[in-house]
């Protein structure tokens, strides 16, 4: 695998083209310059939308910044997340986010004022000037939070609060990104060394299990040295979400939380009662685990360490797009032509180069082309990573091109199901191709951790949110005591009595970032289950599946997500979906028990 030292060494066909948002900084200054101007003169339209013609100069304006500041934003943070390190790209999002919070308060002023109208008086606007029509949808759908949006006055002192009320987030991103020391461990020197990230990745699946335990040890020291400090941000953040939601007038934080996407609390309860129903398979991996892992006792840190060894297959990224078209042609002519045109249209950053942002992203420039960023790795984790993410790239390039502006993002909500259906087209495709009976075995692995990860976990954390919410809503005291009491507890009904617990388990609690932006994970569980339901129809060759499915990817955000899904003939609002999905689980589970050798 080829390490680059610079960006320099790269070919430009593997690097992303930002030219394509703007040729040049100085082009995207004067969009800045013009942003800035049109945002004064929105400012002009408080308590001046008088009739038909005024509301829709008003939203027809605000557009328009919308979409330039999309541009604007995207280019600051693309140009960003190639190099951390650069300042000239640091100061173009620095003013990007600046110009975020002037927009913002230009526009703060509107949601009160169309809540404040009667219905009545909207529709005679709508019959007086025929563009509205556009922003029909909009509109009516905002009356949807009529009851929920407070005075112009309290939601300017609301908007205000915002900084200090995100407080207990940027708290513990500073603890958990820049102040935390994790211990030392062993090198393979002999020499002790502080444990990173990157390091603890590795080491919690090193086949050396006292390499793990002692990386284990090492990366939950600081959480459990600051649980109290940990546990006052935490507390701080669901209190905050509890108060804001009995201002806003809802029953409960998490109904709330599930407003933005009109689903009903009982799609949340169903996913978790129905999963935790559904534990027996996941009992039964662990068990075997520790089979095949010949250990009297089974710990935390030996829940990550891949069953299979010795499988190190090299894959060239030109191989992993190639297999990845092969493996996603069950979705027809036009989707596999247009990703495949993706690749040398310098739409992807493959390469991991120094001071580059981690992980992998699509990000949709909307009125230009969507942007992956990737840190290839030229192995079977870089080709799924690579099949997720352009699953992502092709929902949004879909989305785009079929939908104008206002409908085109689609939600968060549904963002998960394309990434996961080219994820499990892609492990169907290797496990029927694979003639190797230990790949074979490593595939089924991958995917049963993948499923163990995204379905099962996000479950149990959502389950956590909902638990430590209600009892803040009921006046319980939050603490460290009590987030340990309730994290061991479910940690050990979706784990079983196979793992022996270590004290570190019950802070786990203290690592998550996402219980900070609350209710959210329980979304990559219905994705996920809604991906594999889909999936599995169009592999049995259900054409009115796999249309309705390239519909749906279309769609952006035309209807609600549970509405959007029924038409791919998943329906969240039954058990059903999620009970395929952990059916299939248990299957996989039954399938890896009979091949792998204990």
């Amino acid at each position: 695998m080829t390490t680059y030292k610079s960006r320099e060494e790269v070919d430009d066909r593997e690097k992303w083209n930002l030219a394509d948002i703007y040729p040049t900084v100085e082009d995207w200054q004067k969009d800045v310059e013009l942003i800035e101007q049109t945002a004064e003169q929105l400012k002009k339209f408080d308590g001046n939308i008088h009739d038909g013609k005024t509301l829709y100069s008003y939203l027809s304006e605000s557009e328009k910044v919308s979409f330039t500041f999309g541009k604007v934003f995207a280019y600051g943070m693309l140009y960003v997340d190639i190099d951390t390190r650069d300042t000239e790209a640091q100061s173009l999002l620095d003013k990007a986010k600046q110009l975020s919070v002037k927009v913002n308060a230009a526009t703060s002023f509107f949601m009160p004022f169309l809540l404040g109208l009667e219905e009545s008086i909207l529709k005679n606007f709508m019959k007086q000037e025929k563009g509205l029509q556009y922003y029909e949808k909009d509109l009516l759908d905002a009356y949807r939070y009529k009851t929920h949006v407070l005075s112009k006055e309290k939601e300017e002192i609301l908007s205000q609060l915002g900084e200090a009320l995100s407080s207990p987030s940027h708290t513990f991103g500073m603890i958990n990104n820049a102040d935390i020391k994790f211990g030392e461990v062993t090198n393979d020197d002999g020499e002790k060394v502080e444990l990173t990230r990157g390091m603890y990745a590795k080491l919690i699946e090193h086949p050396n299990r006292n390499k793990r335990k002692e990386a284990y040890k090492a990366y939950y020291q600081p959480y459990v040295h600051l649980k109290n400090s940990i546990a006052s941000t935490l507390s701080g953040a669901i209190k905050n979400n509890v108060t804001v939601s009995r201002l806003r007038k809802y029953p409960s934080a998490l109904e709330k939380a599930l407003f933005a996407d009109n689903v009903s609390k009982e799609v949340y309860e169903n996913l978790i009662s129905t999963t935790k129903a559904n534990l027996g398979s996941l009992h039964r991996y662990t068990e075997i685990r520790k089979q095949k892992l010949e250990l009297e006792e089974l710990h935390q840190y030996d829940l990550n360490v891949p069953l299979v060894e010795g499988v190190e297959k090299e894959i060239s990224f030109e191989d992993a797009y190639e297999t990845m078209i092969d493996a996603l042609r069950p979705l027809g002519e036009d989707y596999i032509n247009t990703l495949a045109s993706f690749k040398n249209a310098r739409y992807i950053d493959v390469r991991e180069t120094p001071g580059k942002r981690s992980g992998a992203y699509n990000m949709g420039v909307y009125g230009v082309h969507p942007y992956v960023l990737l840190n290839h790795r030229d192995n079977i984790d870089g080709l799924f990573t690579l099949a997720h993410e352009m699953g992502h790239a092709m929902h949004s390039h879909y989305s785009h091109k079929t939908q104008p502006q206002n409908t085109a993002k689609y939600s968060i909500f549904v963002a998960e199901v394309a990434s996961t259906v080219n994820e499990v087209l892609l492990i169907n495709y290797l496990l029927n191709k694979e003639t190797d009976e230990k790949l074979r075995q490593y595939l089924l692995n991958h995917f049963i951790d993948k499923f163990k990860g995204t379905l099962f976990t996000q479950v149990m954390f959502g389950e956590f949110e909902k638990i430590t919410h209600e009892l803040a809503e009921k006046g319980n005291p939050l603490n460290a005591k009590l987030f340990n009491e309730v994290f061991e507890k479910l940690f050990k009904e979706y784990n079983g009595d196979q793992i022996v617990l270590d004290e570190e388990v019950k802070y786990g609690w203290s690592r998550i970032p996402h219980f900070y932006r609350p209710f959210y994970v329980y979304k990559y569980a219905t994705g996920f289950a809604s991906a594999v339901h889909i999936a599995n129809r169009i592999l049995e060759g259900d054409s009115k599946t796999k249309e309705a499915y390239l519909e749906f990817l279309k769609s952006g955000s035309s209807e609600y997500p549970l509405d959007l899904l029924k038409k791919t003939g998943v329906d969240l609002t039954s058990p059903e979906p999620v009970e395929n999905a952990l059916k299939q689980f248990k299957e996989l589970v039954e399938e890896f028990s009979k091949v792998i050798t204990v």
